[in-house]
């Protein structure tokens, strides 16, 4: 079974008014945490990937470079891929009108989610998005996903139309993603739409039958590894699972969160294990094809919810 660990990687300002003040230190806390060694954030994610021997995909959002160059971007890019990871495409619309020119002249103000722009206008940041990540030195990029996962069927045909093949913005989890497909298309499984290969984030009914997003920064590792197992014992042909590069930091600090740090160790080395799970080099999403038949959902048990639960109190107890 193909393990697609993916990252989507993003710099924020804590709001819109001041971005030229806040950015510096907005990608610093956001890139490296605390510390540029040993920080918390994305070399500190690289590293524990790198002693694991695991591979993964890193979605980066690339607008940003458009209002505060290219050299900020340039320095994720060479992080990641000297680490010999997989770069893909991420895309926050909100940063459309903040670049200077705005990427889309004939729209003011804020459009938070691909799905509010109409298709031309997703095209177009797309290949904006693109083409500041080649001037960044990414190569070989196959794949996009949308923000906040707030993609629509024209954010699947702009996909294709951009020259990429695979799609990862479905969560059936997130009543935003793909509201105009669903009933349509599979949200649980890779699936052909269109011209494009997508390949949902995995989703599970946790240990109260609420459907859950595999995102390691809201759930157990008992519950991740449970999913894992599932699929493979089912014949899934992937799982994907999705952090950020500030999962692994405390909520509006630069300082290491240990739980979720010590989760993703945890799970790093369970995939390591396992002969039946792979991460193999190159392009991860090559070979991944959908199922020929329905397979079922994977399903945690309650002890490892209540884990969830038990850690997250443990979270905000640190936090204070």
């Amino acid at each position: 079974m193909r393990l697609i660990l993916s990252f989507d990687i993003e710099v924020w300002c804590n709001g819109w008014t001041r971005l030229d003040d806040e950015f510096p230190r907005a990608f610093e806390r956001y890139v490296y945490g605390h510390s540029r060694t040993d920080g918390g954030a994305l070399p500190t994610i690289l590293e524990v990937l790198r002693r694991h021997d695991v591979r993964a995909v890193f979605f980066v959002e690339s607008l940003f470079a458009a209002r505060f160059g290219v050299a900020y971007l340039r320095e994720i890019v060479d992080l990641i891929a000297s680490a010999g990871h997989q770069i893909e495409l991420h895309l926050h619309s909100e940063w459309a009108d903040e670049a200077s020119p705005r990427l889309l002249p004939h729209i003011a103000g804020k459009r938070q989610h691909l799905q509010q722009l109409a298709f031309d206008d997703q095209l177009s940041l797309l290949r904006s998005g693109l083409a500041l990540l080649a001037e960044a030195g990414a190569s070989g990029v196959t794949g996009f996903r949308a923000g906040s996962f707030g993609a629509n069927a024209d954010t699947l045909r702009a996909v294709a139309a951009a020259g990429l093949a695979v799609d990862c913005s479905v969560n059936a989890a997130a009543a935003i993603s793909v509201p105009d497909l669903r009933g349509s298309v599979d949200l649980h499984q890779p699936s052909r739409i269109g011209d494009v290969l997508e390949l949902p984030l995995t989703v599970f009914n946790d240990g109260f039958g609420r459907v859950r997003p595999a995102q390691i920064g809201s759930c157990s590792f008992a519950e991740l590894r449970g999913v894992i197992e599932h699929a493979v014992e089912h014949g899934w042909p992937a799982v994907t699972l999705l952090s950020h590069n500030f999962e692994m930091l405390r909520a509006d600090s630069a300082r290491i969160d240990p739980i979720v740090l010590a989760r993703f160790e945890r799970l790093c080395a369970f995939v390591a294990s396992r002969d039946d799970i792979t991460t193999p080099p190159g392009n991860l999403f090559d070979g991944v094809e959908p199922p020929r038949r329905r397979l079922s959902p994977a399903h945690a048990g309650f002890a490892s919810t209540a884990r969830r639960y038990g850690e997250q109190l443990a979270r905000r107890a640190l936090s204070r």
